[in-house]
């Protein structure tokens, strides 16, 4: 177990990190809600509702899908542009996918490698890009899930005004759904894009995110 717990730290804690701060959100989110409710002269719910309501999704998949949009966009990204520098870039002379025998593909992988790398075609397309496609694909659906859910609270404040709700494409092109998806994307890249530029000028000692303490201000693509 201690084996374990060292050789995983990094994920365990992070894991751990997210489960609280999303449970303190609901506990959070289902407070404010009630609050809301009981000043509009509403009901109170459980918190078990509170979990199941469009609510709680829209403000939980917002976030999400601009968190892996970032990581999306950067391990593409990353692949072809270049920042001088920084270890967030490659090399200068090293830009786009790399040679099969640098990435140990096909008759240039060894025993180590794992087997979609060795086998060829489709596969070995699939797992070359898997990181990139299980990030995409997650991102999808976390968007679509905050624009089904931000349309259902939305239509829910729209009825308790004597509105008509919205359907899904009028709320795909509407200004709320707009303001939640870009207040989220827009931090996103702020904090990519500082990430990149501050990591030329500044350290970290020991972490693998920065370069060597003593490292030149322009070497690139060297971390510590």
């Amino acid at each position: 177990m201690k084996k374990f717990i060292r050789e995983n730290s990094l994920s365990l804690f992070f894991i751990a990190l997210f489960l609280l701060a999303v449970g303190f959100q609901a506990l959070a989110g289902w407070q404010d809600f009630n609050n809301s409710q009981l000043s509009h002269n509403g009901d109170p719910i459980g918190f078990g509702r509170y979990l199941l309501s469009s609510e709680f999704g829209v403000a939980v998949l917002e976030n999400w899908q601009s968190e892996y949009l970032q990581f999306t966009l950067y391990v593409v990204a990353t692949v072809w542009l270049l920042q001088r520098g920084s270890p967030e870039s490659k090399e200068l002379d090293n830009p786009g996918g790399e040679s099969d025998k640098e990435q140990k593909i096909g008759p240039h992988a060894d025993e180590s490698s794992p087997r979609w790398a060795r086998v060829g075609g489709i596969r070995t397309w699939i797992y070359s890009n898997s990181l990139l496609l299980v990030m995409g694909a997650i991102w999808f659906l976390s968007w679509f899930g905050q624009s089904i859910t931000g349309r259902v609270a939305y239509n829910e404040e729209r009825f308790d005004h004597h509105q008509a709700g919205l359907s899904y494409v009028e709320y795909l092109g509407s200004a709320d759904f707009w303001e939640r998806t870009l207040q989220n994307w827009q931090s996103e890249f702020l904090a990519v894009g500082s990430m990149a530029i501050l990591a030329v000028y500044l350290r970290q000692r020991g972490s693998p995110e920065s370069k060597p303490v003593g490292a030149a201000h322009e070497h690139t693509g060297v971390t510590g």
